[in-house]
């Protein structure tokens, strides 16, 4: 097994064994923790920056979801007028999300659970992966963004946890458990390195740093 095999088993057990409900509650309005909150509103900055990288208006395109989760983004893109394939790695979240989504959008969105990288799920004018990489080593993401890269014709939207003092004083704190009591770890990545490794076409376009939600949007142009 690869070492992206291998981090995307862990991920999937992570989401489907103990944070589902988690995960469910973090996405809708319902009360949650001061901490949690700060993640809640980092992670909806996080999706207007994104969403504000692409037109308004999306009607014809085709749209890849990498790591839709709930399905917020998906919604939203949806909402725009795009064609979503909106993949996830969790069989359980796809199943929220398709449960939450509104019904005058179900023509316009195919949902998968499996692998975001699949080459049968076709070409796409745009592909956007929130939150989605944060647990990849440098050389899975740069894999990723050739694989996604090859069947994009526009902007290749994704976020990493950005290497900062306080993310790496975490990343730190995680490796003195078990793996057994934790989630998987997220690793966090200096963008310079990160270019380097994925080679020309890689820009910033924003970091959001929230309480306890410190992500950076990058752009790859293949």
């Amino acid at each position: 097994m690869t070492d992206y095999q291998a981090t995307r088993a862990r991920v999937e057990d992570y989401f489907d064994r103990s944070a589902t409900k988690v995960w469910e509650r973090l996405c809708s309005d319902a009360p949650v923790s001061r901490i949690r909150q700060t993640v809640r509103q980092g992670r909806d900055e996080m999706r207007a920056m994104m969403l504000g990288q692409l037109p308004a208006d999306l009607s014809g395109a085709r749209i890849l979801d990498a790591g839709c989760g709930t399905g917020l983004m998906t919604a939203e893109l949806a909402r725009r007028g795009a064609e979503v394939v909106a993949v996830d790695i969790s069989p359980q979240l796809i199943a929220i999300a398709q449960e939450k989504l509104d019904p005058r959008f179900a023509g316009q969105v195919r949902f998968a659970a499996g692998d975001m990288t699949d080459a049968s799920h076709g070409s796409f004018d745009h592909v956007i992966a929130m939150d989605s990489l944060i647990y990849y080593s440098e050389g899975d993401i740069t894999a990723i963004l050739h694989r996604l890269g090859a069947r994009v014709r526009g902007k290749l939207l994704f976020t990493v946890a950005p290497r900062t003092p306080f993310l790496m004083t975490f990343f730190a704190a995680g490796k003195l458990f078990p793996r057994a009591d934790r989630s998987p770890t997220m690793i966090p990545h200096a963008f310079d390195r990160l270019a380097r490794s994925a080679g020309p076409g890689l820009d910033r376009v924003g970091r959001v740093a929230r309480g306890f939600y410190i992500s950076e949007c990058l752009e790859y142009r293949p």
